[in-house]
């Protein structure tokens, strides 16, 4: 299975909450050419294709898009995913979308933090539970075990996250019979 059929494109409509945007752009071959340019140079550097896709954007910061090298970094986790799963942040919904399709999948539960982010983007989602609360502090009802945990509550890859990272794995890792946080090797390669 491609990883457009794994985790699909985001269909979340476009709008606007508080200083939480989601819109559709558009990447031409030329943007591809440089960026991709720019990326081969960079240590971690992520490629893209030229395409129509779908960000999250806080004040002037991309959040999340649903763009095939954000695809490439949560496809671990979906493919892991079964039974009842938590994601730890929300974003586009792209990874929570992408886990509800599995069949393998009986709950998926969202913890987000922004009640922005929960009213753009959780209604096209209904068949999660989504609750607005802080990751490292929330508490999943007693005797709940998750088959897997993801943690994606950071605006972008850097070695800063780690100690948040260590965190949440402590915090959730009784609860998990696997775990993983977005980009964590990312980061760990930055920090060594």
């Amino acid at each position: 299975m491609s990883i457009d059929e794994t985790i699909p494109f985001v269909t979340v409509p476009e709008g606007a909450s508080g200083e939480w945007r989601v819109e559709r752009f558009t990447v031409s071959d030329d943007d591809v050419r440089l960026h991709n340019i720019c990326a081969s140079f960079r240590p971690g550097g992520r490629s893209m294709l030229a395409g129509t896709y779908t960000r999250l954007i806080r004040g002037r910061t991309l959040v999340m898009s649903d763009t095939r090298a954000e695809k490439r970094d949560h496809i671990g986790f979906v493919r892991r995913a079964c039974g009842d799963v938590l994601i730890n942040g929300l974003g586009l919904g792209m990874v929570c979308g992408a886990v509800l399709r599995k069949p393998d999948v009986t709950s998926v539960t969202v913890v987000e933090l922004s009640s922005d982010v929960i009213s753009l983007v959780g209604a096209s989602y209904p068949e999660a539970t989504i609750v607005h609360a802080d990751a490292m502090t929330w508490r999943p009802p007693s005797g709940v075990r998750y088959g897997a945990v993801w943690h994606d509550v950071w605006d972008d890859i850097c070695e800063d996250n780690l100690p948040e990272m260590k965190t949440l794995h402590r915090r959730y890792g009784r609860r998990a019979a696997w775990q993983g946080s977005w980009a964590r090797e990312l980061c760990e390669r930055q920090a060594a």
